[in-house]
């Protein structure tokens, strides 16, 4: 055989041999990565279902589509380069951006709250008479890419975390792959929820008795289950926006707040036996939420009387 195909061959084992092991870390990392980032994959689903519930079915599946694309956008075109490139020259500037990041998730559950509460609203809600549905529509899926912004960059920088002693290109391709993966993982699970209603409906109108029955149910359980997924995602604002604030303190050097947190959470985790994982992650989430609640209702009330200075001297 010519020694210049045996060198080609030898060049081309050679390069298989690295693919072949840039696949394996790749692997490695997905898995890595996308299992750290499960607790806000949690959120990030409960947060969502509030964003498209009340609308009419033909608006939901279209209104998901959106919300979808927006997260790829914001992952793979917003999130990604500026992780790479954060990590790369200026790390230590991604725990100030997590930061205002869970300030404005605080805010945004705090507002919640405060509305809840009977204060002044803001926007338009399902509550009050939609003069523009195209406008108003629109509105809520942008509110939705928003706040999925500021849960896929911690997503991002939870993976981005996993792989940081990797290559460039591993990293952005484990970065890339584990935001496909939990954007269609979490949206389709929002669209399945949300159109529960949809297949009891579908179902209690069959021949069949079981099938009748289980219908019934889904039309009784889904408005109660998505009511309490709307609560549950205006908490997960709070906790998690709490969190990532405790979390950033402790990085900067203000390890005290988090520290009490974690402390409760191990003595709440040592006196509650078989239970202890459970109710000390409800502990810590308790106390992220309390500050993410305070914290957000300063700049809301902040926010508010700005906009209330500026209407009068407007006026």
């Amino acid at each position: 055989m010519p020694s210049g195909l045996v060198a080609l061959l030898d060049d081309v084992s050679v390069i298989a041999r690295a693919a072949a092991a840039s696949v394996d870390d790749v692997g490695a990392g997905v898995a890595k990565a996308g299992s750290k980032a499960a607790g806000v994959v949690i959120d990030d689903a409960a947060v969502t279902p509030g964003y498209v519930t009340g609308f009419t079915p033909d608006r939901e599946l279209p209104m998901i589509w959106r919300i979808t694309k927006g997260s790829i956008f914001n992952k793979l075109v917003i999130l990604l380069p500026i992780a790479l490139v954060l990590s790369a020259f200026l790390p230590q500037a991604i725990t100030p951006i997590l930061m205002m990041g869970g300030l404005y998730l605080s805010f945004e559950g705090a507002e919640k709250i405060l509305e809840m509460l009977g204060g002044a609203k803001h926007g338009e809600t399902l509550e009050d008479t939609i003069t523009d549905p195209v406008a108003f529509e629109k509105a809520r899926t942008s509110g939705a890419i928003r706040t999925d912004l500021i849960l896929s960059a911690e997503i991002m920088a939870i993976a981005l975390a996993e792989v940081s002693d990797a290559t460039l290109v591993t990293r952005a391709v484990t970065l890339a792959i584990v935001g496909l993966v939990i954007t269609f993982g979490v949206y389709g699970a929002v669209a399945l929820i949300v159109k529960m209603d949809d297949v009891g409906l579908h179902l209690a109108r069959k021949a069949s008795k079981m099938a009748q029955g289980v219908g019934r149910f889904l039309l009784r359980a889904m408005p109660v289950v998505l009511k309490l997924l709307s609560s549950v995602g205006t908490l997960a604002m709070l906790w998690v926006g709490g969190g990532i604030l405790l979390h950033g303190l402790e990085e900067l050097g203000f390890a005290a707040p988090a520290h009490m947190a974690h402390g409760l959470q191990h003595t709440v985790e040592q006196a509650s036996g078989p239970l202890g994982p459970v109710t000390g992650w409800i502990s810590y989430a308790l106390v992220s939420a309390i500050v993410g609640l305070v914290l957000g209702a300063v700049i809301a009330v902040i926010l508010h009387l700005v906009a209330k200075a500026r209407g009068k001297a407007a006026h």
